[in-house]
């Protein structure tokens, strides 16, 4: 396996001067609404009030869609940056010539307040905690003194609305936004002196050794911070909030542990609370090539990560949000059953069928990349990989809790009956492509596993005709692929009638298609570690023998490379594994987070940011290969799922 290249993390520059390479950027999350902060100071890209809604700030697709920057009025780079720990607090640190500030961003949580009155759109159980709608961002200046600079700067609605300010009866430390084209409203609060410039309030202060600031946008009923003693007092209980949470999880003690906490604690931010979704990244169009077109929105939930995510949910102990998501699924697919509806592959975050993609032509995208795109048109597409998901995640839950809910048995029915109906079918397969259908053997190789899980969930309630109907169906689909999918190496490739290589069918050993000491398997995850990887790092296919529908080149995919360490774990090359993983995990960007992929030449990350589907195959390669840290290659792998 190649694992050795040019690739060098620190060097992630992208065209144009003021382009913030995409790993660089800070998460932050309450739970509804979800930013991301550049090093220079900046919230770049925030929806509100979910985080699937318009933008307010959208400067990372365009110059001029709306900021919010706090920084030193003659410095751009600052001193470091870092999380605290345990949590979702952004901090950054500036010095300058005559001085230092440390500035703390958040997303607020506070108590749960719905107590006489419902919420509109929680439908999970409610916590002891949710969102308080308040961006709050605090300066301390801890040495000499700064002169400071702050520029809030909305542009609604993807940055096609122009708004303007107005001062409230706390006069200079108070503006509310008015924006007629706009169906929401924003008020910044302060202990500074605000001044309003058209669409923009901003403040200019010199602050001192031992000055403490503040600054609040709010967007929703609950008062906002009066005062920096009570805007510090929700910091904190914020702050105690992700610590807290992080503690309910079972980490092992290992010198990877930090990527794990970071990874739940992402996933946790992804999640929408009220309805228990996960979204599969906080951003739409972010290139995965600079200037190409392969730009999509990420900002829905994806039925195929439901395996992966109640994988990762119970291996590290968050029982609670397994059940939220599952919970989730399990709703949008009754509704479905009862509409006599098809299960889509993907959903809104609040259970949307209606993803119909447009594109915004007024955005430049992200460093000059278009088309900027909202919804995504693959929600129609066919791809059949949808119902091994759904019933693999059925499957997990009941594992889990040795039990399956009544109300799931005929929803398990009907989806079971549709792989069995269409598993003979070409599809669009699980990238999405929109080129000429095919007989995509991941695909069929889900349709197995609808198959399969279904006549063991079967089994498990005293359905023997339906478990044996099933089990049939699943021997039927399994040599079907044997005798269709593998090419003469004994490799699986990605469709009949192909020799090309797909990263997809590293799956097959993590959902037991095969045992992972069969010949076939082990031939598959070596031809895909020699033959469609760059530097080491997995591509998901060679474009140039795949009609997807677009052109040019796209990185390596990071999820890919993860499934990869796991899946040369489960053939026993563990070797080969822990040392792809460390160099993975070395290549995060600089607060450990994971874009959708890395340049495999300078280490850039490139896609949608953050990107769940990466953080839940990190988890599951990171406790693959402390699994087997004791062991030598070839000795069995232990169980980690399934």
């Amino acid at each position: 396996m190649e694992t050795t290249g040019a690739i060098t993390p620190g060097d992630a520059t992208v065209p144009g001067a003021r382009t913030v390479p995409i790993g660089d950027y800070g998460f932050l999350s309450d739970g509804e609404a979800t930013a991301l902060v550049s090093p220079g100071g900046s919230v770049d890209w925030m929806c509100l009030p979910r985080m699937d809604s318009p933008s307010v700030f959208g400067a990372l697709l365009g110059r001029h869609a709306g900021t919010f920057r706090i920084a030193p009025s003659d410095v751009t780079v600052p001193v470091a940056r870092r999380y605290l720990p345990g949590t979702m607090v952004l901090e950054t640190s500036w010095g300058t010539d005559t001085g230092w500030i440390i500035v703390r961003d958040a997303l607020l949580i506070g108590p749960w307040r719905h107590d006489s009155e419902l919420s509109r759109s929680q439908r999970r159980t409610p916590t002891d905690y949710e969102a308080e709608h308040v961006l709050l961002r605090t300066i301390r200046c801890v040495k000499g003194e700064v002169q400071t600079v702050i520029e809030c700067d909305p542009s609604p609605d993807y940055g096609r609305a122009t708004p303007r300010w107005e001062y409230t009866d706390r006069v200079y430390h108070q503006g509310r936004m008015i924006c007629p084209e706009w169906d929401g409203s924003l008020l910044l609060t302060t202990d500074m002196r605000l001044g309003f410039e058209g669409s923009r309030a901003n403040v200019r202060t010199l602050l001192k050794e031992g000055d403490v600031r503040y600054i609040a946008l709010s967007w929703g009923r609950k008062e906002p911070p009066l005062s920096y003693d009570d805007a510090y007092s929700r910091q904190v209980w914020t702050a105690h909030h992700w610590q807290h949470w992080l503690a309910r999880g079972d980490f092992p003690d290992h010198p990877w542990r930090s990527y794990l906490q970071r990874s739940a604690l992402t996933l946790k931010g992804l999640t929408y609370s009220p309805t228990g979704a996960i979204c599969a990244a906080a951003t739409t169009s972010l290139p995965e090539t600079i200037g190409g077109n392969r730009n999509y929105d990420y900002r829905f939930t994806w039925i195929r990560d439901a395996t992966f995510a109640l994988w990762a949910m119970y291996s590290l102990g968050y029982d609670w949000e397994a059940i939220d998501f599952f919970s989730f699924i399990a709703d949008i697919a009754e509704q479905d059953s009862s509409d006599d509806s098809d299960l889509q592959i993907m959903y809104g975050i609040g259970g949307e069928r209606d993803l119909t993609e447009r594109t915004l032509d007024h955005l430049p995208g992200y460093a000059d990349s278009r088309p900027v795109r909202i919804g995504n048109a693959a929600s129609t597409q066919t791809q059949h990989d949808v119902w091994g998901a759904l019933l693999d995640s059925v499957y997990l839950h009941s594992k889990a809790h040795d039990h399956l809910d009544d109300r799931l048995w005929p929803i398990l029915v009907r989806q079971v009956n549709a792989a069995l109906s269409h598993w003979k079918e070409p599809d669009a397969g699980m990238w999405e492509v929109r080129g000429e259908l095919q007989h995509f053997t991941s695909s069929k190789i889900m349709c197995w596993v609808a198959a399969d899980r279904g006549a063991r969930l079967a089994a498990v309630i005293g359905q023997d005709a339906a478990a044996s109907k099933w089990e049939q169906a699943a021997a039927e689909i399994r040599a079907d692929i044997l005798e269709n999918g593998v090419d003469e190496r004994g490799v699986l490739v990605q469709h009949y009638g192909t020799k090309a290589l797909d990263a997809s069918l590293l799956l097959a050993p993590l959902v037991r298609f095969l045992p992972a000491d069969d010949p076939r398997i082990v031939n598959t995850v070596r031809a895909i570690a020699e033959e469609l990887t760059e530097h080491g790092m997995v591509l998901r296919y060679h474009v140039e023998e795949t009609d997807d529908g677009f052109t040019g080149v796209e990185g390596s995919f990071t999820i890919c490379s993860f499934w990869l360490v796991s899946a040369l774990c489960e053939i026993g090359d563990y070797a080969s594994a822990r040392q792809l993983c460390a160099r993975l995990l070395s290549l995060a960007g600089p607060l450990e987070l994971y874009a959708e992929e890395i340049d495999v030449h300078s280490g850039a990350h490139l896609g949608n940011f953050p990107q769940a589907f990466t953080h839940l195959a990190l988890i599951n390669a990171v406790l693959h290969v402390i699994a087997t840290a004791d062991l030598a290659d070839g000795d069995p792998c232990p169980p980690l799922s399934r």
